[in-house]
Parts: C-alpha cells; sequence; structure tokens
C-alpha cells in the first residue's frame, strides 16, 4: 500500500458520509462559503449534476454542477472535500442512462431539461 492509499483510507474516511448519495442527472443544491474582503457568506448554486469524476473517498474527486442564469449557461466543479462547501442537498432525481451530461451545454429550454425519476427506488434514496 502506498502513501497515497494510506491518506485516503486514513483521512477520507471521516468525510464518506458527508453528502447524500447522488448521481449524474440529479438537481442538486450546493452551499458554498464565499470569503470577499474580511467577510465571508454562504451563496446557494442550484443546479443538475452533469458530471462525476471520482467518489467521495478519494481525495481528488469532484462534481461538475451546470445552471441556467440569465438565459446563460454556468458551470461550476466543486471538489467532495473542499472545506468551502458546507452542505450539498439532492432537490430531484433524474431519470438518466448516461454518466456525463455534456450534451446539455448545446441545449436551451425545454429541451435541457431532465425527467424526474418518480420510482420508488429514487423516493427511497431522496427520503434517507
Amino acid at each position: 500500500m502506498n502513501l497515497v492509499d494510506l491518506v485516503n483510507k486514513n483521512h477520507m474516511s471521516k468525510f464518506a458520509e458527508s453528502f447524500p448519495e447522488f448521481k449524474a442527472g440529479d438537481t442538486v443544491s450546493v452551499s458554498v462559503r464565499i470569503s470577499e474582503g474580511g467577510k465571508s457568506r454562504i451563496q446557494l448554486f442550484d443546479g443538475v449534476v452533469i458530471a462525476i469524476k471520482g467518489n467521495q473517498r478519494n481525495t481528488d474527486g469532484h462534481f461538475r454542477v451546470r445552471k441556467m442564469s440569465s438565459g446563460i449557461g454556468v458551470e461550476r466543479e466543486f471538489p467532495y472535500h473542499s472545506p468551502n462547501v458546507e452542505s450539498v442537498k439532492v432537490l430531484k432525481r433524474g431519470k438518466v442512462r448516461r454518466a456525463k451530461h455534456f450534451y446539455l451545454r448545446e441545449r436551451t429550454g425545454k429541451a435541457a431539461r431532465i425527467e424526474t425519476d418518480y420510482s420508488q427506488k429514487a423516493q427511497a434514496k431522496k427520503n434517507s
């Protein structure tokens, strides 16, 4: 076992349950701490998860969220273990078949929507 694996195992085990389980296609609300001057505040970033790299148990895992703001697409990438990410809340489960949703970049309006997953399995994950 090399040094990186040892750090992942010991240090990241306490962060494993910090976020709810979500996947690409889900609509999430990410609370991000913003520092401006001497003050800091929490800003919400609501959008669709379009990509996940790694997982919560790795030091380099991150997820990408996309939203439309005044007709312009905005994407942000959030590392799982960043001290600036306060919390992640799942708003809606998406019914999707892909792991990466980069095709949403070319779509606007109703074409950019993802169908909501109303299955019992998705509802159980949302309530837990």
